[in-house]
């Protein structure tokens, strides 16, 4: 199949294998900040300081609003795109959370907490690739 130089194959068509693994990570990254935006969001912060160190020592509020941004962020990587409403939604909840991911990483490193630097980089990084393919490859028609 040919390509024009938007990465779309015939009739505007993007690339099978690209929506097709811009989907697989939307939704590992959708379960991941689901579960751990869950948390955050409704686990008591004592339940949540025996598992983490830092949520005992943040405002509660900030706990709670981090676990919201993510749980949100994780609806917005999938319902947007797989209804077609408003699916410009998708590459911004994407974007989203790669703003949370820089952030953990500054917080992280300004506690000397470098082991969890892979995992913020490794989820930034895909999320940055779905912010990519959904604004520029690959992006969902609306209705």
């Amino acid at each position: 199949m040919q390509t024009n130089s938007s990465g779309a194959g015939h009739a505007g068509l993007p690339n099978r294998g690209l929506h097709t693994g811009l989907w697989v990570v939307q939704g590992l990254l959708a379960l991941t900040f689901g579960v751990a935006g869950s948390m955050k969001a409704f686990t008591p912060i004592a339940d949540l300081a025996q598992k983490m160190s830092w949520p005992a020592e943040v405002p509660a509020a900030l706990v709670r609003f981090i676990g919201a941004c993510e749980l949100l962020g994780a609806i917005g990587l999938i319902l947007p795109a797989a209804t077609r409403i408003l699916p410009k939604l998708t590459p911004l909840a994407a974007s989203g959370l790669t703003l949370v991911m820089v952030l953990a990483s500054l917080f992280h490193v300004s506690r000397g907490e470098l082991r969890a630097g892979p995992v913020n980089f490794a989820l930034g990084a895909l999320a940055i690739f779905v912010a990519w393919g959904r604004f520029k490859k690959a992006p969902i028609a609306g209705r």
